[in-house]
């Protein structure tokens, strides 16, 4: 006898090789207005077939759909899925299991255990710490900045699970003037407020400085201090200096926390791992899986050096919860509950690739960034505004017209990036950095080749050219 899910699991297989297998414009060519036609329908009153839904889902999105998934998609830091994650996590869902603890989903916490213990070998972590897989880095945030806040406050004699933070010592976060703003969300979270924030200067290298870090702990010794260090800016892929900001952290007493949304895999590249000299004495670290791994969305990885502080932040213990005192309940570690089994894509993947795999990702996208970007840039018009030294870069549009009114130049920027999105050909995100608007590179894509390079410096050059001639 035929599942009932069959025949639309068929069809969403014949769409998904048909998309696969189809050259799209790599930006969504819909209007909002003709996506909300297709999509807002009133809602049916009687059932109807799943295969049916599918194809209309098919069709409704057609237009509305970005190609982040593929090679030639440089905006903001989005991977795409290889192949062996992207087959796991459709499995994650056939077998749908509830990954909170091992006796509900046997498997699946094995399956998390291998992974956090292979996770840890290629990001150069040590062996003793704890993990957490997640829905992306901002929850990462949350999970070590959870550990933080309860173990900054057990140092004096407050605990902060049972008692709250009404009357609490207050916490202060010292990082740099380049944070993200998914620190600032888990802040905000955890209900130490955005003012607990002091954001410091940074070098010109974008590297929060040692001087400036001394000098704010300084003037409260004795406050319970966060502070977050980075691997690797959304801009220009600034790293922290480790070596000589956690041991200043150290001597206060604070608890070092990397943010390390794609840098920290920088880690598994011999050519690139100086960057995170000193990295490893940090109390916790995060990144994502859905960037530089290539993991469909849904996985982001936390890591906590006090495993205790990690586990009396989110533990908890109740007489129908069914515990294993011989394996690991997911649920001790994560702030979900009901959670999907994130970790069969995360072990398809690593599968996949191996140690040299992932090394060769990281260094080959960082080396087509580092083409795209001096490509572009050595365009008449155009300027480089940061260099890679990963995966990310900035290049700036001058106005042909009046190239010294900065103004001018900012709206001409922004005039090439739109321009190319509507050719189709690539995807890059605009960004201000240091007062002035540039086009953000990211390439982290398994897929992206030399040709997609080429190609799209040869777009990027007649969209450059047309504008230049247009007023």
């Amino acid at each position: 006898m035929r599942h009932p899910s069959e025949e639309p699991l068929s069809a969403a297989l014949r769409h998904a090789q048909q998309y696969l297998s189809t050259s799209h414009p790599v930006a969504a060519t819909a209007t909002l207005s003709e996506l909300r036609a297709k999509i807002h329908l009133p809602l049916n009153e009687e059932s109807l077939d799943p295969t049916q839904v599918i194809d209309d889902l098919v069709r409704s999105v057609e237009g509305g759909l970005h190609d982040s998934a593929g090679p030639r998609f440089f905006g903001w830091v989005i991977g795409g899925s290889l192949p062996a994650a992207l087959a796991a996590d459709w499995l994650t869902s056939v077998w749908d299991q509830n990954a909170a603890l091992y006796a509900c989903a046997p498997a699946a916490a094995i399956v998390e255990e291998a992974s956090g213990a292979w996770l840890k070998q290629l990001l150069r972590l040590p062996s003793s710490v704890s993990f957490a897989l997640v829905t992306g880095c901002q929850m990462a945030h949350v999970t070590c900045l959870m550990a933080a806040r309860h173990a900054v406050l057990a140092r004096k004699q407050w605990n902060v699970e049972r008692d709250g933070l009404t009357g609490a010592p207050s916490i202060r976060i010292l990082t740099s003037s380049e944070k993200h703003g998914t620190i600032v969300r888990a802040v905000q979270m955890l209900g130490l407020g955005a003012n607990s924030i002091v954001a410091l200067p940074v070098d010109d290298h974008g590297r929060l400085r040692a001087d400036a870090l001394e000098a704010a702990l300084a003037t409260s010794p004795d406050q319970p201090t966060i502070v977050v260090l980075q691997a690797g800016d959304l801009n220009i892929g600034a790293f922290d200096d480790f070596s000589s900001l956690i041991p200043i952290a150290k001597k206060f007493g604070a608890w070092v926390h990397i943010d390390g949304a794609f840098g920290l895999w920088a880690n598994a590249s011999p050519k690139l791992r100086h960057l995170l000299n000193g990295a490893e004495d940090a109390d916790s670290w995060s990144t994502d899986g859905h960037k530089w791994l290539n993991v469909p969305y849904d996985c982001g990885y936390a890591f906590v050096a006090d495993r205790e502080a990690h586990r009396a932040s989110l533990s908890y213990a109740a007489s129908y919860i069914t515990y294993d005192d011989t394996a690991r309940d997911q649920v001790n570690w994560n702030p979900e509950w009901s959670r999907r089994g994130r970790g069969f894509a995360t072990y398809a993947a690593l599968r996949q690739l191996g140690v040299n795999g992932v090394a060769d990702l990281i260094d080959r996208t960082c080396d087509h960034t580092r083409t795209l970007v001096l490509g572009m840039g050595s365009l008449p018009g155009a300027e480089v505004l940061g260099v890679p030294q990963i995966n990310q870069g900035l290049v700036r549009f001058l106005d042909p017209h009046d190239p010294e009114d900065p103004a001018r130049n900012d709206a001409f920027t922004d005039r090439i990036l739109a321009d190319v999105l509507a050719a189709g050909d690539a995807f890059f995100t605009g960004t201000t950095w240091h007062g002035q608007r540039a086009m953000r590179v990211s390439v982290c894509n398994w897929q992206t080749s030399a040709a997609d390079v080429e190609l799209v410096i040869a777009s990027v050059t007649r969209t450059l050219h047309a504008a230049r001639l247009t007023p």
